[in-house]
């Protein structure tokens, strides 16, 4: 029984081929990016809320003209920074800064 086992699992290793190899590092991929967003989105929000929000007692459902303006500044600095953040990253750039 011992030489039936050894002998399936040579031949389970022989029928994976590179491509199905591959696939669980694909997911990894992608879980680790899903969870990058995640993080970046909850980083998002509580920066902006602390930053925008001034009211503690949320008295009002919707958010007064001041929070909004403010919520939407904030989110789009954030994004800003993030894309060249990025931008340095893939580029290469990121730790050399200004010569």
């Amino acid at each position: 029984m011992a030489a039936e086992n050894t002998s399936s699992t040579a031949v389970n290793k022989q029928d994976v081929s590179p491509s199905t190899s591959k696939q669980p590092q694909k997911i990894v991929g992608w879980m680790e990016e899903l969870e990058y967003r995640a993080e970046m989105f909850n980083m998002l929000t509580h920066t902006c809320f602390h930053k925008c929000i001034s009211s503690k007692d949320y008295k009002e459902a919707e958010l007064y003209i001041g929070e909004n303006a403010c919520i939407d500044r904030c989110v789009s600095k954030y994004w800003q920074v993030t894309n060249i953040i990025g931008q340095l990253l893939a580029s290469g750039c990121a730790g050399t800064g200004p010569q």
